[in-house]
């Protein structure tokens, strides 16, 4: 009977995590932001610290950190019960050298710098 009630339990708790898989990502997004401005103005330093590899690390443990706290704080706590999504508001970087847009804009084309 212990055993049954452990992987309800279990099997419960996956279940719940796993609906808190989409969010905001906050975090990892802020590291997105944080990446995308540090190429902007330094694109030598930002490739080293994909060397390194010190940006695909935050990436993670940043995308960790969404799917455990943020992502799962926005879903059950607000969106659930008022049935509209958590946006972000990425920071706005100033394009030095041109700049590529959005995919989702409707008149962007792939792989052009304006």
């Amino acid at each position: 009977m212990k055993k049954t009630t452990g992987i309800i339990l279990a099997l419960l708790v996956v279940l719940l995590a796993v609906s808190c898989a989409a969010g905001p990502h906050q975090l990892a997004r802020t590291v997105d932001d944080w990446d995308q401005r540090l190429y902007v103005d330094k694109p030598l330093l930002d490739g080293i610290l994909y060397f390194i590899p010190v940006i695909p690390l935050a990436a993670l443990v940043a995308s960790i950190g969404d799917f455990l706290i943020v992502d799962a704080y926005s879903f059950w706590i607000k969106d659930l019960w008022d049935g509209e999504g958590t946006g972000y508001e990425h920071y706005e970087v100033a394009p030095v050298d041109g700049q590529m847009q959005s995919l989702l804009i409707d008149d962007a084309k792939f792989m052009r710098v304006k």
